[in-house]
């Protein structure tokens, strides 16, 4: 029972910080990182030995390593364009509203 739990804080910790990433190169590590130890975890519940672990871990890791490759970072935001525009007390022109 204390095993189960300390796999699952460990799987919960490594899918914490999975996300991080934004070169392809992080992405493929941090994929590959969260596929062994998830690999891990269910290979070894679902075997009950360390051959399944094992299994588990490499084959998780190799599946997370290609779909951490293969996946793009977020776009970049589109610019700001100004919606309204107001002069100050001196005549400039400053934007006061965005869309």
């Amino acid at each position: 029972m204390n095993r189960t739990i300390l796999l699952g804080v460990a799987f919960a910790g490594a899918l914490a910080l999975g996300g991080c990433g934004y070169t392809q190169e992080q992405r493929t590590v941090n994929g590959a990182a969260v596929g062994a130890a998830s690999g891990a975890m269910i290979g070894g519940l679902a075997s009950g030995s360390a051959g399944g672990a094992v299994a588990g871990a490499l084959l998780g890791g190799a599946a997370g390593g290609v779909i951490g490759a293969n996946s793009a970072p977020p776009p970049p935001p589109p610019p700001r364009r100004c919606a309204e525009w107001e002069e100050d007390y001196y005549g400039r022109r400053h934007c006061i509203a965005w869309y």
